[in-house]
Formats: structure tokens, sequence, C-alpha cells
């Protein structure tokens, strides 16, 4: 397609779509594996997967043909009527678990996180806890969703600004931050802590060693449910399938999402023996959660996701994108540290090129590269799980080409 087709495309987003994003100047057309290409043919290499979502990449055959099949069958019956797709998901959720007892089906992590908001509060109030004793804890730097309820839980006032009130009964700590935690207990007021095993938008930062283990301590002593948001950690991208594994903790509740349905929305929630009786009839519900379409898919993504096959990948990619952005930062000076799990990494930029991660990003999409950022100054590596020796290392080519371009770019501009 010619340059005028694609302005007329970016002109019916701007024109048309509430101006909320604010997408690159290029039209995506198709993917495949690890690779897309736009309506101009020009191919990238997939750094991002839709945001940790297509963790098998794109057009995985397993998974189309998981989609075709069902779409054949029947799309959508409400949870008014048993369907097949969703109870067996149901169960290999929880078997995959290892913790679980039953499972939420929704369409999104947002959803997930709001149904656990509201089963830790509904269990404090079977618990006979009045509202002031129903406090969720929750860490800056979060990222939980964009819901009322779950953008309060997201310690990041850029999040909440001009939404205000916003719901009572949150509380925000510093993440890895011990002492804060145990003194946050004392008020004896708190029902829950919420938090990413590895935060996300906060910089792709993970729980230090222990904090996770304190903390189900803390709240098995104060009679506390521990949350585990695992939507873009969890579903092997951190090497094993749930992150929580690494830390070796039993959580009470863990939400899913992104990568559950590589590509095709469902979300999750889990509950474990504390909670999962304690929503009965018409306390919770979903017109489209379990739809059978989505839970087709997520069905056929579990089983290649728990593979160990691939989270052997999971680890030995890992190492070696780790190795290469270490190598990238030092000859060019532009990273001071790449931390993260398994192929949930971020290179946080140097001092000098803080703020400007968007910056790398617009070079590294004219290079033939997608990536994500997590803030201003930390660029965000989550490719698909399966990605292969050759992608990973065309994509590290392509990130080198434009890294030297955005160091040339900033020099000249000083």
């Amino acid at each position: 397609m010619k340059e005028s087709s694609v302005s007329s495309l970016v002109d019916l987003g701007k024109r048309y779509w509430l101006p909320v994003y604010k997408p690159r100047e290029l039209v995506l057309d198709r993917g495949k594996g690890a690779r897309v290409w736009d309506t101009e043919q020009r191919d990238y290499v997939d750094f991002g997967a839709g945001i940790a979502v297509n963790a098998l990449g794109h057009q995985d055959p397993d998974l189309v043909a998981a989609l075709m099949t069902q779409a054949q069958k029947l799309w959508h019956s409400s949870n008014v009527f048993y369907t097949e797709p969703p109870l067996h998901l149901a169960q290999e959720l929880v078997e995959a678990s290892g913790f679980a007892e039953r499972v939420f089906l929704c369409n999104s992590g947002a959803e997930a996180n709001e149904a656990a908001i509201k089963l830790v509060r509904k269990w404090a109030a079977a618990q006979g806890r009045g509202p002031e004793q129903r406090v969720i804890i929750t860490f800056r730097g979060s990222f939980h969703g964009r819901t009322l309820a779950t953008v309060t839980a997201t310690a990041q006032p850029k999040y909440q600004e001009g939404y205000e009130p916003l719901p009572a009964g949150f509380r925000y700590l510093d993440f890895n931050d011990a002492a804060a935690l145990e003194a946050a207990f004392a008020a004896g007021d708190v029902a829950a802590v919420m938090l990413e095993p590895v935060q996300g938008e906060g910089g792709v930062l993970p729980a230090a060693p222990g904090f996770l283990k304190r903390l189900r301590e803390l709240c098995d002593a104060h009679g506390a449910l521990l949350v585990l948001d695992e939507i873009q950690c969890g579903m092997g991208r951190t090497g094993t399938l749930f992150a929580h594994v690494q830390d070796g903790v039993t959580p009470d509740i863990v939400t899913l999402a992104k990568a559950l349905g590589c590509g095709f929305p469902i979300g999750a929630m889990l509950a474990g023996p504390k909670v999962s009786q304690v929503m009965q009839y018409g306390a919770h519900g979903t017109t489209f959660g379990g739809n059978p379409m989505a839970a087709a898919v997520a069905r056929v993504a579990l089983r290649k996701l728990s593979a160990p096959e691939l989270l052997a990948n999971v680890q030995r990619q890992s190492a070696r994108l780790q190795e290469a952005l270490r190598s990238i930062g030092a000859e060019l000076g532009v990273f001071s540290e790449v931390r993260g799990r398994g192929l949930m990494l971020g290179a946080v930029l140097a001092q000098a090129y803080r703020g400007k991660a968007g910056d790398v990003l617009d070079v590294a999409a004219a290079h033939g590269l997608l990536m994500l950022q997590a803030g201003p100054d930390v660029l965000r590596f989550v490719p698909p799980l399966n990605i292969s020796d050759e992608d990973l290392s065309d994509g590290l080519s392509r990130l080198r080409n434009a890294l030297h371009v955005f160091v040339a770019q900033s020099v000249a501009h000083q």
C-alpha cells in the first residue's frame, strides 16, 4: 500500500478513536511467529508480543486450529448454560496451579483483578469484619488495571489523576520494603496484600529474594489473604508456568490474563481453599467470561505454555538476551541495569538517557523492531516465549543498530 493509504488509516484512528492511546504511525497487517508485517510489507521482529500477550507468537497453528474448530460449533451462550470448553479449562487451571480449588473466568486482567478485590472484601465480610477492617495493601509501582477499583489498587498517581474520589480501603507501600510491610499490619485492619511477583509497568522489577515468603508469613499471622497478580508475569513468562513458584509461596488467589489466551481475550481468577466457597449464586458474574471460543484457545495455550521444552526455551533465551543487553549497554553506555526474570526483562536507561524510553521505541520501530517501555526510563523486553535463535539474534542486531542511531542523535542534540 502507498503512504497515502497508511496516512488515511492513521487519520481514521485520530478522528474516531477516543484519544487515550498514542500509537506509532504504522499499520500492522499480519504476523507469523515472532515477526509482523505492516501494510507496506515492511517486516518487524516483535519483542513486545502485544504487551506480553502473544506468548506463542503470531498464527500458532494449534491455536488457530482450536479457534477455527470452535468457531464452527458455538461462539457464545452466556453462563446461563454450560458449554464444554470452559468446564475443561477450569479443571485444567486448577490442576496446573497446585493450590486452587475453583476458577472464575472473565475477559481481561482488569476483570480478574476486580473479581479478586471483590472476593477479598466478601471473604472479610464473611469473617465478621466491618468495612474499616477490609484494607488491601498494594505497592507503589504496581499496575492492576484501569477499572475504578483496579486503578485505585494501582499505586501510581499518574493513572489515578482526575478519577477521584477513588474507592476507599487501599494502603500503599514501597515494593520490597519488608520493614514497612510489617509496620502496615500493626493496625489490625488488613484483609489482603495484592502484588505482582514481578512488577511490569513499574519497571520490570522482581520481588526481592525472601520478600514473598515474609509476606506469606505476615498474612498467615494476621489473618490476611495473599493475592498474586500474574497477569503479565504468569503463564511461563518468567520461566515457570506460575511466577510465584520461584518464590516458594502458596497464594490464596491468583489472577491471570494476557498469555492465557495468547491473543484471544480471556482472564481468570484462581481461588484457593480459604476463599473458594465465599462467593455463592448471584455474588458476581460476567456475560462473556468463559466464552467457549476463548476457552477453547486457552486450553491449547495452557497445554503448550506448560510444556517443559517451552519453559526450557524461556530460560535459555533469557540468558542470551540478558547477556546481549549487558554487552550492548557496556558498548554504548546506554543501560545502567538489566533486570527481570525469564523473558520478562527490563533494561534501565543510563542517567544521560533517562526519560527517553519512548524515543528509543520510535528509533527501534524505524529499524524494524517492535518493543515496549515500562515507564519513561526502562525498555521492556517480552518477546514470544517460543522465539527462535534466529529471530532473537535478528532482533538484537536491529536493537544494536537502533541504539547506535539513538545515541548519535542524543549527542547531536546536546
